[in-house]
């Protein structure tokens, strides 16, 4: 028997949806079953941001800094930074130094805060809008080049549904569409039953997706360096 010879399968969020209906026995029937489950979705993409680093969102960004600027705001997508370099040279002299990351009170206590040079820590301000990256020392020059990797919002589920595809890999398909019939199953009463089957294939779904996203590189364990102050 010949296959299809296509791996593309994919469901855009209408469809999603419309299966998270199917698995809770229902069929979706008002205009108020999809806002709701649309909503759903969109809390849950904050809970699966809450859960830790979703591979699929980490994106490499740069940035030329500013001589003399403190700060340098982020992208409002941004939820984390993973790591930053600074960049300096081109070509076959391009170099890319790491830089460390400090806490808060790491930061309140630099007495020099003012002091330029090539930015070797940073503080990350999460604020409401966008973080805040707060160099130090200070830039002293224009032509470095911040390079870091960020950790991005998941993307929302839009006002189209059924023309929009869901900001996951297929991979996630499955644990997306149980935890949405799941998070359906609280919303109506006659699914209360159901509810923790459900739940636990949710659960179960989301640990197969999971544990195929995660970074299959050889841990290394080495000491700590030194750390300017």
């Amino acid at each position: 028997m010949a296959t299809s010879g296509t791996s593309a399968f994919a469901l855009n969020i209408g469809e999603v949806i419309e299966e998270a209906f199917n698995q809770c026995g229902m069929k979706m029937k008002t205009g108020y079953d999809l806002t709701t489950a649309r909503r759903s979705i969109d809390l849950m993409m904050l809970e699966w941001q809450n859960r830790g680093i979703n591979f699929w969102t980490v994106e490499q960004t740069s940035v030329t800094l500013t001589a003399s600027a403190v700060s340098q705001t982020l992208e409002t997508d941004t939820i984390d930074i993973i790591e930053a370099f600074i960049r300096t040279g081109s070509g076959t002299s391009q170099v890319d130094l790491p830089m460390t990351r400090i806490s808060s009170s790491e930061y309140s206590q630099v007495p020099s805060k003012n002091s330029q040079g090539r930015p070797v820590n940073f503080w990350l301000d999460k604020q409401l809008t966008a973080p805040v990256m707060y160099l130090w020392p200070v830039p002293d020059k224009g032509t470095y080049t911040l390079i870091y990797y960020k950790l991005r919002r998941i993307e929302d589920t839009g006002s189209l549904p059924g023309a929009t595809d869901p900001d996951v890999p297929a991979r996630f398909l499955p644990a997306l569409v149980s935890g949405l019939a799941y998070r359906i199953s609280s919303k109506y009463p006659e699914l209360l039953p159901r509810r923790n089957d459900l739940k636990m294939e949710y659960a179960e779904q989301w640990e197969l997706a999971l544990s195929g996203d995660r970074d299959r590189s050889s841990l290394r364990f080495v000491p700590g360096g030194y750390r300017n102050p």
